[in-house]
């Protein structure tokens, strides 16, 4: 079981987790959704197509672009869709 925690709460907790380029990707079912707010920013990556992103907000504080998902990701990132990654301090953990 991973957990995703963020200033003192819990983002995302779940045993159905794959692992690419060392990052943890959840199921978005898995989010708490009230601490998320869609972002206009988009990257393009190479082998798994175009990221979105989301700013994490808790507790009157915010943390731009700390999620990010591929919502059409490519064949080969097909293990990734409708799944949520984080960075920017969010603390991904074993639970």
């Amino acid at each position: 079981m991973k957990r995703a925690e963020w200033n003192g709460v819990v983002l995302a907790e779940s045993d159905d987790i794959v692992t690419v380029e060392g990052n943890a990707y959840f199921p978005a079912a898995s989010l708490r959704r009230e601490y998320f707010v869609d972002s206009p920013t988009h990257t393009v990556c190479h082998w798994k197509g175009t990221a979105s992103y989301y700013t994490i907000r808790v507790g009157g504080r915010e943390n731009p672009d700390a999620a990010w998902y591929y919502p059409e990701p490519t064949e080969t990132a097909r293990p990734i869709k409708d799944r949520v990654a984080f960075w920017k301090g969010v603390v991904v953990r074993d639970v």
